[in-house]
């Protein structure tokens, strides 16, 4: 195969007609099935250690603070992440390099067989691209010989691709209401799928979670005698300075206190992200230089990310309540801008209101537009939904074209936010961002 062959081979999995929304039930998302295609590849998920990140908000985000660390205390580190913004192979990273096309369609090639012969299986169903792609990305790492290899579930945790392994930790980030018709409608729900990543006598690294999160976190943490490290409780961090250059932070352990770290990713709200991250590093054994030297390295696009200046135009993958509220009190907190002006597009079947009203009362300009995402809503119903809520905002067809009215109407000192994963990435490709120019030949 070529890599175009490879891509288009394992989108043939993903059906897009199919309402996002797939009951989050064992039939749907069948562990077995990728168990067994893992054992037909020689189990290479054994062959490195594993660390698993779920939670709702700031899981990639701790993942690559995590990764980085790792790198730099000189583990040759595996990242594994999704969805993607510019290509695939993002998803699948060592030491910061992305699988290369020829790996990729070296390994997808190898995976043919024992796809099919799964395939011929009965009562297991048909493995999806997120199985496929996670297979894919356990043998990059353990033919590369990874150290230990950070694994970002997609959704949930107790169904998800990735709880096929055996870790060494477990990392829950923030927990907050997204996906519920998949998860669930509480928190206690959805906290009760992503502890499904917490092991048997595994330590675990918990972010600070709602009372009804955490109470769930620690009722299974404790019936699997897993060592449980709580961030705000056991590990306490405390923001020094938030500006464009990025985040200044204490994080205390319990026997250790690192003052004044320099986090390179921007945003008061990535404090809790680096504390976590900081308390999975020590777990590790992870040495305070390569503490120190990973967060000031680490690059995460597409989360606050600073794409111009005068005026800033800045980028972030924001797409529920929680998320939105940390955004919007980031863009006035660290950048102070005259006005704001919003060039969103959202796909389909996400919470327009809890993404909208932390942003809405912020923004002069709203203005709306559609990513080239086959989930995409289309510009001209988010404007009319915009209308409903007495907000006039002009719809664009493409995100360049969105862009281009917003610059128009800044002024030096206002701040142009594209919101949302897939217009964050098209708006890093309008700006020439680092990784933009890495285009699929193949897409979705």
């Amino acid at each position: 195969m070529t890599y175009a062959d490879a891509l288009r081979y394992l989108y043939s999995f993903t059906d897009y007609t199919k309402p996002p929304a797939i009951a989050y039930t064992a039939a749907n998302y069948n562990l077995d099935r990728l168990r067994r295609l893992l054992d037909h590849l020689g189990r290479p998920q054994d062959g490195f250690r594993a660390v698993q990140a779920a939670g709702t908000k700031g899981k990639g985000s701790t993942a690559a603070m995590l990764a980085a660390m790792l790198q730099a205390a000189g583990r040759c580190a595996g990242l594994y992440t999704s969805p993607h913004l510019h290509t695939f192979r993002e998803r699948i990273r060592i030491d910061g390099e992305l699988v290369s096309e020829a790996d990729f369609a070296r390994l997808i090639t190898r995976m043919v067989p024992a796809i099919d012969a799964i395939h011929h299986l009965p009562d297991l169903g048909r493995l999806t691209t997120f199985e496929i792609a996670t297979a894919l990305a356990f043998l990059h790492f353990a033919e590369a010989r990874v150290d230990t290899a950070v694994l970002e579930a997609g959704i949930g945790g107790r169904l998800d691709a990735t709880n096929v392994v055996d870790p060494v930790l477990s990392i829950i980030t923030p927990i907050s209401f997204d996906h519920m018709a998949i998860l669930g409608n509480t928190l206690a729900a959805i906290a009760g799928e992503k502890a499904g990543i917490i092991k048997p006598g595994v330590p675990a690294v918990i972010a600070p979670q709602p009372a009804e999160a955490r109470a769930v976190f620690e009722r299974v943490a404790g019936e699997r005698d897993a060592p449980l490290a709580l961030v705000g409780r056991d590990w306490t961090w405390a923001v020094r300075e938030s500006t464009p250059e990025g985040l200044r932070c204490d994080v205390v352990g319990p026997d250790r206190t690192y003052a004044d770290l320099h986090v390179a990713l921007i945003g008061g709200f990535q404090g809790i992200n680096a504390a976590t991250a900081v308390a999975a590093a020590a777990q590790l054994g992870l040495d305070e230089a390569a503490i120190r030297r990973g967060l000031a390295d680490v690059w995460w696009p597409a989360r606050l990310e600073i794409l111009a200046r005068r005026p800033w135009v800045v980028a972030d993958s924001a797409h529920n309540g929680d998320s939105a509220q940390k955004l919007a009190a980031a863009l006035v907190d660290v950048f102070q801008p005259q006005r704001i002006i919003l060039v969103l597009g959202i796909s389909r079947g996400h919470n327009l209101d809890d993404t909208l009203g932390p942003l809405l009362p912020l923004a002069a300009h709203v203005v709306a537009t559609q990513p080239q995402h086959p989930r995409a809503l289309p510009a001209t119903e988010l404007q009319d939904d915009l209308r409903a809520r007495g907000c006039e905002a002009p719809a664009f067809a493409t995100v360049p074209q969105a862009l281009d009215h917003a610059r128009s109407l800044a002024g030096p000192d206002d701040l142009i936010c594209a919101v949302a994963l897939f217009v964050a990435g098209e708006a890093r490709a309008y700006f020439g961002a680092p990784g933009s120019d890495l285009r699929d030949p193949v897409s979705h």
